[in-house]
């Protein structure tokens, strides 16, 4: 039976590592998502980003999707296009429907769109039981967060949950 593993990355550079290596390691390119944001996404940064990963199959195909309560962000794979007709249909949930549509609970959707708002990359795989352990290990090879700690640090200045009205997510100036 199918199911999607999930993991969040700080950057669109460590998100991109773990979807070349599962490229490497014959994982189809259909089998694989990233949605990510850099807080400043434009045309010129998914350009930059699919001609950057032109080499692996899924990253040639990244584009720019609007995500409310998120703003631009740049993605590729099915997860991309789940969203996109969640968003271009106005369903329910945007971003954070697609990750339960997905099989992810509720807390931990809200958390995967929370981390694209703030600027981070999420990897999505549809695999078989038999690919859990090998996906795995190349996930977490690409250095994700710590998704206990990062909530920790959303919670301590009063996140709960994704708010899809409200404006992009802009980090405090220091």
């Amino acid at each position: 039976m199918t199911r999607t593993l999930t993991r969040s990355y700080d950057n669109h550079d460590a998100a991109r590592a773990g979807v070349e290596q599962l490229e490497a390691a014959g994982v189809s390119s259909s089998d694989i998502s990233i949605v990510g944001s850099d807080g400043k996404t434009d045309e010129t940064n998914a350009a930059e980003g699919a001609g950057i990963g032109g080499a692996a199959g899924l990253l040639a195909g990244l584009g720019l999707l609007a995500i409310p309560g998120i703003g631009l962000v740049v993605a590729a794979g099915w997860l991309a296009s789940t969203a996109a007709g969640a968003v271009a249909g106005a369903a329910a949930g945007g971003l954070v429907g697609t990750f339960v549509k997905e099989g992810h609970d509720k807390d931990e959707a809200e958390y995967y769109a929370e981390t694209v708002r703030r600027g981070g990359s999420v990897v999505s795989v549809r695999i078989e039981p038999e690919q859990e352990g090998a996906v795995q290990a190349i996930l977490d090879g690409a250095m994700p967060i710590d998704r206990t700690t990062r909530e920790a640090k959303y919670r301590a200045v009063s996140w709960d949950r994704l708010d899809e009205n409200a404006s992009p997510y802009r980090p405090p100036v220091v």
